[in-house]
């Protein structure tokens, strides 16, 4: 089953949708830029404030848990108070928790300065998206979508340059910094937009069921990353991992029985929703996996200075700018299934071309660098139908809530990756490590063009009227 998009006539918001564009990939941007710039800090963040691997999965999951738990929430605050509302809301407190990132005296600090930072992109990041599905309609929302891709997608994999820099130049704390430019900017821009969408006083805020989606996510995070260092035995792990996964098992009980769900469970009755998220929850968690761990590999085993690894990581952003744009907007005409399918295909092929990578850093050349081309490429072709997929199946009026359900799903996925990298990797990094994660990371990447080859619909309604419009 799939519903079909609102009419172009029907888009509520109609203030300049340049500006809108504009709020909207800025705002992501923050989000994304925050996501990923930390990566290549990590071996100083560890110099500077010790803890090992732990303290460096803990800084990048800390983030995330908070991030990809709240979006939930978040989709049902943009419901209720108003998406331009929300959006500003969420970057104060982003920019704020950046302040609290870059004095953090003890990692203890830092970490709980980067749960705050989530709680800021977890406002953003719906809100943001959902902006677009209410300024454009047809095949002009598969652009701009492809856009916003683009921009906010780059943004997570550029992060890793503008931070090497930053960390060699002046040091770690400054890349917190670096996200104060991009807010200083969107306010301002957000302000003039005058009109505004919200579902109405009917919506309301789903308690239980954020406490169980941060009990349950964060639980079982917390599990995953402190065996490392206290052992699959140590009572804290045995009971964060029993508390989540028992808080998990209720979540979805509690969304059926209650009013007002976290997760309205009736979106996933759309058959493109439910797919395009099960394929969501595979092929992000295989990125979550690569750049965290392809990052460490280039600082910690080939020696490469923090600006010479984010310059290396830097295919997948050419890709991703040169081709998701163009991409949103065929995938409007055709439909996503296909490029849903061949773009993970081609992610895979590039992570198996990391086996190649050996002690030498001269294999950077004819392993990571093709490598990473590749899953640009299968990321640009991938990702911007994945989006228009899912959102194109819900109504306008469930934006919010299915942008944050997507989302979530996308940011759970990379940090659960991330947390079971101590286990992947054997508790260190080194070219085995490597392997392991990339053979991991293909296999994630086919399952999730399977799943999108053999159950994504290119519906009519959504897709051929969009094309002729």
């Amino acid at each position: 089953m799939t519903i079909p998009s609102v009419p172009a006539a029907a888009a509520p918001l109609r203030d300049d949708r340049r500006v809108v564009l504009v709020v909207a990939i800025l705002s992501s941007f923050v989000v994304g830029l925050d996501s990923s710039v930390v990566n290549v800090a990590l071996p100083a963040v560890r110099d500077e404030l010790g803890g090992g691997l732990v303290v460096q999965q803990w800084t990048v999951d800390a983030y995330l848990v908070t991030l990809g738990s709240l979006i939930l929430v978040a989709g049902s605050l943009s419901d209720l108070f108003g998406r331009v509302r929300i959006v500003t809301w969420g970057l104060v407190v982003f920019g704020l928790a950046s302040v609290a990132c870059a004095v953090a005296p003890t990692g203890e600090v830092l970490v709980v300065a980067r749960a705050l930072q989530g709680v800021g992109g977890a406002l953003v990041t719906p809100s943001a998206l959902a902006l677009i599905v209410a300024a454009f309609r047809g095949a002009a929302q598969a652009k701009a979508i492809g856009a916003w891709t683009a921009w906010s997608s780059a943004s997570t994999i550029l992060g890793p340059v503008v931070g090497g820099l930053v960390v060699d130049g002046i040091g770690w704390r400054w890349i917190f910094v670096l996200t104060a430019v991009p807010i200083a900017v969107t306010i301002p821009l957000v302000r003039r937009i005058s009109s505004e969408v919200r579902v109405g006083p009917r919506a309301r805020v789903d308690v239980v069921g954020a406490v169980l989606a941060v009990v349950g996510v964060g639980g079982v995070v917390l599990g995953l990353i402190e065996q490392e260092r206290l052992g699959w035995g140590a009572p804290v792990v045995v009971a964060a991992l029993v508390v989540g996964g028992a808080a998990l098992v209720a979540f979805v009980p509690w969304e059926r029985r209650t009013a007002a769900p976290l997760v309205p469970l009736e979106l996933f009755r759309a058959r493109n929703f439910t797919v395009g998220n099960l394929a969501t929850l595979s092929i992000y968690g295989a990125l979550g996996m690569v750049f965290f761990v392809v990052t460490l590999f280039l600082q910690e085993v080939w020696r490469f200075p923090a600006w010479v690894a984010g310059i290396a990581t830097l295919p997948p952003t050419v890709m991703l700018l040169l081709l998701s744009t163009t991409v949103g907007a065929v995938a409007g005409r055709w439909g996503p299934r296909w490029f849903m399918a061949a773009g993970p295909a081609i992610a895979a092929v590039g992570a198996l071309l990391m086996l190649v990578a050996g002690d030498e850093p001269v294999g950077y050349w004819w392993s990571v660098l093709p490598g990473l081309v590749l899953i640009g490429v299968g990321l640009a072709l991938m990702v911007t139908p994945l989006t228009s997929a899912v959102l194109g199946s819900v109504p306008q009026s469930e934006a919010g809530a299915g942008s944050a359900v997507n989302n979530a799903i996308a940011r759970i996925a990379g940090l659960v990756m991330v947390a079971l990298a101590g286990v992947v990797l054997g508790g260190g990094v080194g070219v085995a490590g490597l392997h392991r994660a990339m053979v991991v990371m293909a296999l994630l990447l086919l399952a999730g063009a399977a799943v999108s080859a053999l159950g994504i619909r290119n519906a009519r309604a959504e897709y051929g009227a969009a094309s002729a419009s």
